[in-house]
């Protein structure tokens, strides 16, 4: 059985927030795939090691590190254009960058409010806009990073939660408008996945999680990765618009363990 179809080598991707986590996880992915990924944070200094690693690696793609807040406009297109230059174009981008903090709703301030929406909505926005001409130039992928917390609401994550359905309802109108453009747009919206903050304030390590055991409410970021793989591979050309949850067993129960 062939899996060329899996395969993403030779293209150029930017994954935001891939100082650590999931975008860590997905930019190490595409590079030992053979593509060239450009990782990005808020921070020079945390996405330096990133690139590091990656070009010292065995992995075929290589890895531009660029500072860039995602809130902000010009920062954005200075990504852009570095990604540009540097690699000749741009194919995929994995807008992954998103923050969040629990709290209730009565005790969240609007600035509290605007700093998660811009960062999780607004940073998606400034992110596609702003490459949109690089990924319309011979058809591209933009796979954005949502949370069930966008598909059903969880307490105390209001204003997260608003934000991602907004990235959700975003995926489903632009997959529509950007057709005609060979550019296809999708979404994945893990559930509890274990991150470097979740064990730091959880305890939870990845090392203890076994992959293949099914019964379970927690993933690794690697399997988040997997599925951005897929949705940028050829392997998944007839999915447009779509949002894949990545979560384990289901919630049925009246329980909230996300």
């Amino acid at each position: 059985m062939s899996t060329e179809q899996f395969s993403v080598d030779g293209e150029t991707a930017i994954i935001t927030g891939s100082s650590s986590g999931i975008g860590r996880s997905i930019a190490e992915r595409f590079a030992a795939d053979g593509v060239d990924v450009v990782v990005c944070s808020r921070e020079q200094e945390n996405v330096d090691p990133v690139a590091e690693e990656i070009n010292e690696s065995d992995s075929p793609g290589r890895a531009l590190a660029v500072e860039c807040d995602v809130t902000d406009r010009e920062a954005v297109e200075a990504l852009v254009e570095a990604t540009v230059e540097e690699f000749g174009g741009l194919d995929v981008l994995v807008n992954n960058a998103g923050a969040s903090f629990r709290a209730e709703f009565d005790d969240i301030s609007p600035n509290g409010w605007k700093t998660i929406i811009d960062i999780n909505i607004n940073g998606t926005y400034h992110c596609t806009h702003a490459a949109a001409e690089h990924l319309q130039d011979g058809g591209g992928s933009v796979i954005n990073l949502a949370s069930v917390a966008g598909q059903r609401g969880l307490p105390l994550m209001s204003p997260y939660g608003a934000a991602k359905a907004a990235v959700i309802n975003l995926t489903t109108t632009l997959s529509y408008e950007w057709a005609d453009e060979n550019v296809r747009v999708n979404c994945i919206a893990p559930g509890f996945v274990a991150t470097p903050g979740v064990e730091s304030q959880m305890g939870i390590s990845a090392d203890t999680i076994d992959r293949e055991e099914v019964g379970r409410r927690i993933g690794t970021v690697e399997e988040i990765a997997d599925v951005t793989q897929f949705l940028a591979s050829p392997a998944s050309s007839y999915m447009v618009g779509e949002t894949i949850t990545v979560q384990g067993v289901p919630q049925i129960s009246d329980d909230h363990d996300i």
